[in-house]
């Protein structure tokens, strides 16, 4: 084979790796929205021009985590320090309406200082590459994943263990991890018990998954509500909204509703309200 037929077959299979390899990922533009969804498949963000989220002031029964949350989420767009925050407890209780509605907050006093990127629990693995891209913006961001758990033969918990920390580079200073959780742990109890019972050292089987839950510096819990916390909760949205119904009446009504699904909880009152709101041909507005 002479030369030129050599480099010839050089370049033909360079041509043909460089089709194969994945294009670059292109730099993400954070000034098109204030809020984004993750999509890993294509290492893109499509923007959420309408956030659907509940105002703070609508949030009842859970003044001392948002306190603590929005206090965290300020310092965080100040340019402060500030820490990985796990919401985890009862469901319907607030977490992901905390998390939504306190950067609304933070952008009501200070616009486009924020931005909130939801990363869906699928789409863990490509945390990493999400981060890299994050780290070349000036823009600073809470990557916000909902309702986190993983179960037996799940590893995509180290993706995000390697996010919370960042590897030898360390987490972009400019990026803040949300979660909610109804495991304070992340993972079922059993499957850390399975881990424990058949390891040679079961202290080292389960700490690697234990641990995870270790990297978000501020815990929230949230606890079922009683009656009349979740009455204050009804009665909220009944004013805001100005449905113009009684109070005993209101208080009945919420009660019966509640007894139908078994549970008092934000998310509850929420339904009941837009129920309500229908019957009596009302719009609730955000």
């Amino acid at each position: 084979m002479t030369d030129p037929d050599f480099r010839a077959l050089v370049d033909r299979a360079v041509a043909a790796l460089e089709r194969l390899a994945p294009a670059p990922a292109a730099a993400l533009d954070l000034a098109r929205a204030d809020a984004f969804l993750w999509h890993g498949d294509r290492a893109a963000l499509t923007p959420v021009p309408h956030v659907n989220r509940v105002a703070l002031d609508l949030l009842r029964g859970v003044d001392r985590q948002s306190q603590l949350l929005l206090e965290n989420t300020r310092r965080f767009a100040r340019g402060l320090p500030a820490n990985n925050a796990l919401l985890w407890g009862a469901r319907g209780m607030g977490k992901s309406s905390l998390v939504k509605a306190a950067h609304a907050t933070v952008l009501a006093e200070a616009p486009s200082s924020l931005v909130l990127i939801e990363v869906q629990r699928e789409e863990l693995t490509s945390v990493p590459t999400l981060l890299t891209l994050l780290r070349a913006s000036d823009r600073r961001a809470i990557v916000f994943v909902d309702d986190l758990s993983f179960e037996t033969e799940d590893a995509a918990y180290k993706s995000l263990k390697a996010g919370l920390e960042g590897g030898l580079e360390g987490r972009p200073s400019n990026v803040l991890f949300y979660a909610t959780s109804n495991r304070r742990h992340l993972m079922p109890r059993e499957m850390i018990d399975n881990e424990r019972s058949t390891a040679i050292n079961p202290g080292e089987a389960i700490e690697e998954k234990v641990s995870l839950s270790d990297r978000f510096g501020l815990w929230l819990g949230f606890h079922a509500c009683d009656q009349q916390t979740y009455l204050a909760m009804v009665d909220s949205y009944a004013e805001r909204f100005a449905l113009g119904v009684e109070r005993d009446k209101l208080h009945a009504d919420a009660n019966a509703w509640s007894v139908t699904r078994g549970a008092r909880s934000g998310r509850v009152a929420w339904q009941f309200v837009q129920d309500l709101a229908g019957k009596l041909g009302k719009k609730i507005a955000d």
